[in-house]
C-alpha cells in the first residue's frame, strides 16, 4: 500500500482545481528491499529503517502508516507524539480499545487524524450516497453493504498475518474490510442499535511456508444483521465482509432500497449505476458512468476509474481537509467512525458468542 500511495501522489499533477500540493519526501521500512523501491521517486529524500528517524524530519508534516493491526496502537502513537500528522490504515487499532486510545490521543495533540477506505471514492458509491443523503428514495425499506473476496478459497494459500488473531486481531475478516463496508452507512448517520452476527472461520489451519502447518485462527467470513434508523424508521441493513466468497476477486457493493425508489452500485460493474423506479411498472434503469470522481482531473468524462484513480481521490481528500479546504465534499474515516465500527464489530464478537443479537 506504501507503493500505491507513492505511484498516487506522483501522480498529483492529474489532479485539477487542487489548491494543496503533495509529495513524498521520507520513507521507512525494514525490509531493504522494500526501501529500494522507492528510489524511483524523485521527491524522497530519506530512505530509513528507523521510524523514528524518519518523524523527526522537517520536510515531513503527515504520515501514512501501513503495518499489521497489532502495531497500529504504538506506531500510530509515535506519529502524533512527534508532532505529526497522520493517515492510518483501518481498522484503527487492534481493538476497540486501542482505537480509543488512538483517537484520544490525536485529540489531546491536536493532531489531524483521518482513516483509509478508498472505495467510496468511486463515482457510483458517490451518486448512491448523495441519493441516500437527500432522502430521494421515500420510506426506507433496507441497506446492503458488502465487501467480498475469494482470495483464501486455496486451502494451500500459506499463512500470514492477517490469519492470525495474535497479529490480526480477534476480530478477523471485520477488522481487515469492515472499515470500508461501514464508511458511507456511517457518513450517513446510520450507526447499528443492534446486531446479530454469523461469523465463520473455514479454515483452521494453513500451511506455514516451512514444511508444516500453522493455526489460522481468525474470522474468515462475517455476514452481520444490524438494525439502523433512517429517517426515524428502523430497517434492517445487512453487512457483509468475507475472504471465501466463491466468485468475488475484490467486490465491494452499497445498496439502498425505499418505496418510492432505490439505488445500487457495485465495483463487479464499476460504470454501472442502477435506479429503482416505482411506477405501474416498476423497474431497475441503468446509467453508464464515466470518470466522475469527487475531485475533478484530467482524464476524460468517458473513461472509468480504477483503484489508482479512488486511492488518489481519497489522499486528495485528507489533504484538503488538513488544510481546512474540503467544505462540503467527502471525506475520509475521521477517528470517531472508526470507533463507531469498532463498536459495531465488538458486539458483533459478543453475539456469536452467545449465538443471539446484542445492543450497541
Amino acid at each position: 500500500m506504501g507503493r500505491e500511495v507513492a505511484s498516487a501522489v506522483s501522480r498529483w499533477c492529474a489532479l485539477e482545481d487542487m489548491e494543496v500540493g503533495c509529495e513524498i519526501t521520507a520513507v521507512c521500512d525494514l525490509e531493504l528491499s522494500a526501501r529500494e523501491w522507492f528510489r524511483k521517486i524523485p521527491t524522497v529524500r530519506l530512505l530509513t529503517a528507523d521510524s523514528s528517524e524518519l518523524l523527526k524530519r522537517d520536510d515531513v508534516d503527515a504520515v501514512y502508516v501501513a503495518v499489521p493491526h497489532y502495531l497500529h496502537e504504538k506506531l500510530y502513537s509515535e506519529v502524533l507524539k512527534s508532532g505529526k500528522d497522520l493517515l492510518a490504515e483501518k481498522p484503527f487499532g487492534i481493538d476497540l480499545a486501542a482505537a480509543r486510545s488512538i483517537a484520544r490521543q490525536a485529540e489531546e495533540l491536536k493532531r489531524f487524524v483521518r482513516c483509509s477506505s478508498e472505495f467510496p471514492f468511486l463515482p457510483g458509491a458517490q451518486r448512491v450516497f448523495a441519493l441516500a443523503q437527500d432522502g430521494r428514495f421515500g420510506r426506507p425499506i433496507e441497506v446492503r453493504s458488502a465487501f467480498l473476496h475469494s482470495s483464501d478459497l486455496d486451502p494451500a494459500k500459506p499463512i500470514n498475518w492477517k490469519r492470525q488473531n495474535v497479529t490480526c486481531g480477534d476480530l478477523g475478516v471485520m477488522g481487515d474490510l469492515g472499515m470500508h463496508v461501514l464508511h458511507l452507512p456511517l457518513r450517513l448517520g446510520w450507526k447499528p442499535k443492534r446486531v446479530y452476527a454469523q461469523l465463520q472461520k473455514i479454515y483452521h489451519e494453513r500451511p506455514d511456508g516451512k514444511g508444516g502447518m500453522a493455526p489460522a485462527d481468525t474470522w474468515d467470513n462475517a455476514t452481520l444483521h444490524t438494525d439502523v434508523v433512517v429517517k426515524g424508521d428502523e430497517i434492517p441493513m445487512r453487512l457483509e465482509m468475507k475472504r471465501l466468497a466463491p466468485g468475488e476477486t475484490n467486490s465491494w457493493s452499497f445498496e439502498v432500497l425505499g418505496t418510492d425508489g432505490g439505488a445500487r452500485f457495485s465495483t463487479k460493474d464499476a460504470k454501472a449505476l442502477w435506479l429503482f423506479e416505482r411506477g405501474k411498472e416498476q423497474s431497475w434503469r441503468r446509467i453508464d458512468l464515466g470518470f466522475s470522481t469527487p475531485f475533478r482531473t484530467v482524464t476524460g468524462g468517458i473513461f472509468e476509474p480504477g483503484f489508482p484513480d479512488i486511492l488518489q481521490q481519497m489522499l486528495g481528500a485528507f489533504v484538503l481537509e488538513r488544510s481546512g479546504l474540503l467544505g462540503n465534499r467527502f471525506g475520509c474515516v475521521t477517528p470517531r467512525e472508526a470507533i463507531q465500527s469498532h463498536e459495531v464489530f465488538a458486539a458483533a464478537l459478543v453475539s456469536q458468542k452467545m449465538h443471539g443479537s446484542v445492543l450497541i
